[in-house]
């Protein structure tokens, strides 16, 4: 058995050795199951206890973007693209009825334009170039990092501050330089280092973040009734 090896036997002992027992195999998977579910809830759970107001700031500060006719921009890489895309089109194409659609725009959907600054002038100005073409001040910038250290996104959010944008951040474990920077209004923290809980986490944030958004933009005083 190699060094590089040994840490695997350790967390999956069931996965190794001549033999398998099927059963023992299947109940130990089930048990992987319980607990990753578990622990989902348990993150999802202590994100809300621990953050409603900061929530509830964040919704207040997008309503107030819309209200005054600016546009909302997002921002991520792999994963997180993914969640930047998934949170444009909720406010493009609002699945609850009577909803407005609302102007957002995906930073990662344009491949050619990606690839172009990728590879002219390097992939921490892909954001960049696409916020000064876009954005006006006023407008609101989202960034979706696990980590919160990703070069582009801070990047962006250094520009968005210079072009008087509204900024907010999603990320995870200790915040990285989202947190630290001083260049975000509003950051929301998934205190895990486990990327997947912490994707999961975003999803359920974002979409709450939609629903207050335009909870807020139907009553006109721009309150919580």
């Amino acid at each position: 058995m190699s060094e590089d090896s040994k840490p695997l036997d350790d967390l999956y002992p069931f996965l190794h050795g001549k033999r398998k027992d099927p059963q023992r195999e299947r109940r130990a998977l089930l048990q992987s199951v319980r607990q990753k579910a578990e622990h989902s809830v348990a993150m999802k759970e202590k994100f809300f206890a621990d953050n409603g107001p900061a929530l509830v700031d964040a919704a207040t500060a997008l309503a107030r973007v819309y209200q005054r006719g600016g546009r909302l921009f997002t921002m991520g890489n792999g994963g997180s693209s993914c969640d930047a895309s998934h949170f444009a089109v909720e406010f493009q194409h609002p699945v609850t009825a009577g909803r407005p659609p609302l102007p957002a725009m995906n930073l990662c959907m344009d491949m050619a334009m990606i690839s172009a600054v990728a590879n002219d002038v390097g992939v921490e100005h892909m954001f960049t170039r696409q916020l000064r073409a876009h954005a006006r001040t006023g407008d609101g910038l989202v960034g979706f990092s696990t980590s919160g250290n990703s070069k582009n996104l801070m990047a962006a959010f250094e520009t968005a501050r210079q072009m008087q944008l509204l900024t907010l951040g999603f990320c995870g474990g200790d915040g990285g330089a989202m947190r630290s920077s001083g260049l975000l209004d509003h950051c929301l923290l998934v205190e895990t280092d486990s990327i997947h809980r912490v994707q999961e986490v975003h999803l359920a944030i974002y979409h709450i973040l939609w629903d207050l958004t335009h909870t807020l933009l139907a009553d006109k005083r721009g309150g919580l009734q």
